[in-house]
């Protein structure tokens, strides 16, 4: 991991989007550094100033204008580098030119990264002294700076592609726990309907302690009286653990799948690369 690399290129548009946009083998650069850091320093941010705009707060007010200024000038660097990005993706070829530039707004990360900053950055210059409840909303869109770490952190990567890979054995395996839930809710409303009708009145009520059951949280604010229910709710209970089981095998295969041809891939780079320089 190269954090000082930089490549020879013949315009300013190519140097920022190398920066910008580093490959596998380079990830980091002190421009993607300070990028992460200022995502994690405005999530902590965010986490402190739920609690210094509080009334009762304990904290000194100093503490909660600061953050907020801190949030702005995060906010005006995520602006820049957004456009420093669309003026750059131009040495994408996908990206070149209008309808290059709109495609490349229409993706996942550019739409994200808009999230991230636009909406503040909108109150700040049109409403600089706006106020209300309303504005608790803007602070979680801060959490679409999450997914500028997805650029520079392979974990992330990582995990959305083992998700995705995953994704046709996860969609099985939640029918099969809706399924699951429905049976047991049904079960129970026609064993404990009518001597616990606040509980399990109706199907619709049951479904509460069918979901508390299978995925094993148990709050213990609905239970059967009855010994019929409650031998059912043990059964329940125990078909619940494979609900829990089932999605965390089907990730823990994808993602070991993902990692092996990671590694595969990355060692062919490798032998490629000292190949060519063997040629040389």
């Amino acid at each position: 991991m190269a954090l000082f690399h930089l490549r020879k290129h013949n315009s300013a548009r190519a140097y920022v989007h190398d920066w910008l946009e580093p490959d596998e083998d380079t990830r980091f650069n002190w421009l993607t550094a300070a990028i992460v850091l200022l995502v994690l320093l405005s999530l902590a941010a965010l986490a402190l100033e739920t609690e210094a705009t509080r009334a009762d707060t304990p904290l000194p007010a100093w503490i909660a204008r600061d953050v907020s200024a801190l949030n702005n000038i995060i906010v005006f660097v995520f602006a820049g580098e957004f456009v420093l990005r669309l003026w750059s993706e131009g040495e994408n070829p996908r990206h070149r030119g209008v309808f290059g530039r709109l495609r490349f707004l229409a993706s996942p990360l550019a739409l994200a990264d808009l999230l991230a900053f636009l909406p503040e950055l909108i109150v700040m210059i049109a409403f600089p002294h706006a106020q209300g409840a309303w504005l608790a909303s803007l602070r979680a869109l801060r959490l679409f700076r999450l997914f500028k770490l997805a650029r520079y952190v392979p974990a992330f990567g990582i995990v959305g592609a083992a998700v995705k890979r995953a994704g046709a054995p996860l969609l099985a395996a939640l029918c099969v726990a809706a399924a699951q839930v429905y049976i047991a809710a049904l079960l129970l409303y026609f064993i404990e309907g009518e001597s616990n009708p606040q509980s399990f009145g109706s199907v619709t009520r049951a479904l509460w302690w069918a979901i508390v059951t299978l995925t094993t949280v148990g709050y213990g604010d609905v239970f059967p009286e009855t010994v019929l229910g409650r031998v059912a709710a043990g059964l329940v209970a125990l078909a619940g653990i494979g609900i829990v089981a089932m999605p965390t095998g089907i990730l823990a295969s994808s993602f070991a799948e993902e990692f092996r041809e990671r590694a595969e891939a990355k060692a062919r780079r490798v032998a490629a690369k000292h190949a060519d320089q063997k040629g040389k």
